[in-house]
């Protein structure tokens, strides 16, 4: 079973369209951001770190899935309560639940892999098999 984190942030006049609704890709810049706050949180260094230790770049985003319950607005404080679902050989799945207080606003899933560039062709990146020592700061 993974940790749950939460990454809470305010939503700002700029996150809205025209009607005062957050716009939805929004909620996938903000999931993208709890990924790594989850690993941050879990005491995984940064991916700035982690690049110069073992060559990791980062989790890079292999597929998105996202279920709007209900809006957001300008002034609602937003928690995202982030974990992974399932470890995989090279990738996993993270869930991101979006909550305004007890409200659900939405949930979201991301498949993600941890990444290095490509020995073969730097310009390439290349998914490794999950780091033990990652899986168990956040399990």
């Amino acid at each position: 079973m993974s940790k749950t984190v939460i990454y809470e942030f305010p939503v700002t006049f700029g996150d809205c369209d025209p009607a005062g609704i957050v716009f939805y890709p929004n909620f996938s810049r903000w999931m993208d951001a709890s990924s790594l706050n989850f690993f941050v949180k879990c005491g995984v260094p940064t991916w700035k770190e982690l690049v110069k230790t073992t060559g990791i770049i980062g989790t890079p985003l292999l597929e998105i899935n996202t279920k709007f319950s209900k809006p957001a607005s300008y002034g609602d404080v937003l928690q995202i309560h982030t974990s992974v679902e399932e470890w995989r050989g090279k990738a996993f799945m993270q869930r991101h639940v979006v909550r305004r207080g007890d409200e659900l606003i939405c949930e979201g899933t991301e498949m993600r892999a941890f990444c290095i560039r490509h020995p073969d062709d730097p310009s390439r990146i290349k998914a490794i098999p999950v780091p033990d020592d990652i899986r168990a700061r956040c399990s």
